[in-house]
Formats: C-alpha cells, sequence, structure tokens
C-alpha cells in the first residue's frame, strides 16, 4: 500500500476506528493513545496492508494488539505498584429529535446502562462485541482477526446479548418497552 492510499483508508476509515478504540479503551485520552499507537504501527506496516482485503480488518486487528498488550503491561505495572482508578465523565447521548423529554431521558438511562455492563462482560465476550456493533465488522470478518470459527463469534456474541439483557431485566426493563435491548444496544454502540 502507498502513502496515498494510506491516507484515502485513513479517510474513510479513520473515523470508525476511533470509535472503536474509544469503545475498548474507554476513555477519550487512552482511546486516543491507542489510536495513534495504532497507525504509527500500520505505518510501520504498509506493505503487509492489502487494499483488495480489508484494510480496516487490518487496522482493528493491529488495535487488538496493541490494546491486549496495554493491558498486559498494565497489570504487570499494578501488580508491582498499584494504583487507583479514576472515573470518568459520563457522555450524554444527544436526544433525537422529535423525542419527548421523558423519551430521551430513558434512551439516555439505557444506553448507559448497556455500556457499563458491556464494560464489565469478561474479555472475549466484549472485544467481538465492540468489533460488531462498533467496527461494524462482520462475523466472518471478527473470526479471521480473532482467528476463531464464526461459529465462535456468533456464540460470543449471542452470550454477550443474553448477559446484557438480563442485566436490564435486573434494572427493572423489560423487552418492548423503555426502548428494547435491542434498539438501545445498537444506539450505545
Amino acid at each position: 500500500m502507498t502513502r496515498q492510499e494510506f491516507i484515502d483508508l485513513l479517510e474513510r476509515e479513520g473515523t470508525g476506528v476511533f470509535s472503536f478504540c474509544r469503545m475498548l479503551a474507554g476513555s477519550k485520552e487512552e482511546a486516543e493513545e491507542l489510536y495513534q499507537e495504532t497507525m504509527l504501527m500500520a505505518t510501520e506496516r504498509l506493505s503487509y496492508i492489502d487494499c483488495t482485503k480489508n484494510p480496516k480488518s487490518f487496522l482493528i486487528s493491529l488495535c487488538v494488539g496493541i490494546y491486549k498488550n496495554n493491558r498486559k503491561k498494565a497489570a504487570r505495572r499494578q501488580r508491582i505498584a498499584p494504583v487507583g482508578e479514576l472515573t470518568e465523565e459520563l457522555s450524554s447521548v444527544l436526544a433525537d429529535e422529535g423525542e419527548t423529554p421523558e423519551e430521551a431521558y430513558l434512551r439516555r438511562e439505557t444506553a448507559e446502562i448497556i455500556r457499563m455492563e458491556t464494560k464489565k462482560l469478561p474479555e472475549h465476550l466484549r472485544i467481538p462485541v465492540y468489533l460488531y456493533y462498533t467496527a461494524q465488522l462482520s462475523v466472518e470478518e471478527i473470526g479471521k482477526m480473532m482467528h476463531i470459527p464464526k461459529g465462535t463469534v456468533k456464540s460470543r456474541l449471542h452470550k454477550a446479548r443474553i448477559l446484557i439483557k438480563k442485566k436490564l431485566e435486573d434494572y427493572g426493563y423489560e423487552e418492548g418497552k423503555r426502548n428494547g435491548a435491542h434498539d438501545a444496544k445498537s444506539a450505545c454502540f
């Protein structure tokens, strides 16, 4: 891939990759750092990017690898010198036009619960959810990127949806009421 092709790729897919970094990292600052590391590594590996295959998948797989390595380093550092976590500010979701204030509040509340519960999922379930809903990759692309069969990807997505749906029910949400779990999920990712 040439530098110009890479620049064109960033213009097309950069926002989607950054959104994935944001969901994976959790905070804007960490997402920016992860995105920069991903793009730096991608520029170093331009010769490995094939324009005919899905270059977005390549960028996201680099992102996942960097994220996992950073988590391992952070866990090692935490064992050596424990540090407390900082709480991130909650971002509010803008209300759609035509919504009543009550509907907008319920949608934001549901979206925040789903984000919070998704972050609590085990990594092997959370990453496919982010890849599917945030990066909008297909099940096949996720399978190739994670080196797992597409049936396993489907199974993990299904299990994650069930866990999140159960958590919503624990909060008192019922399917079909208060922006059902499926609608709210797509609004969050």
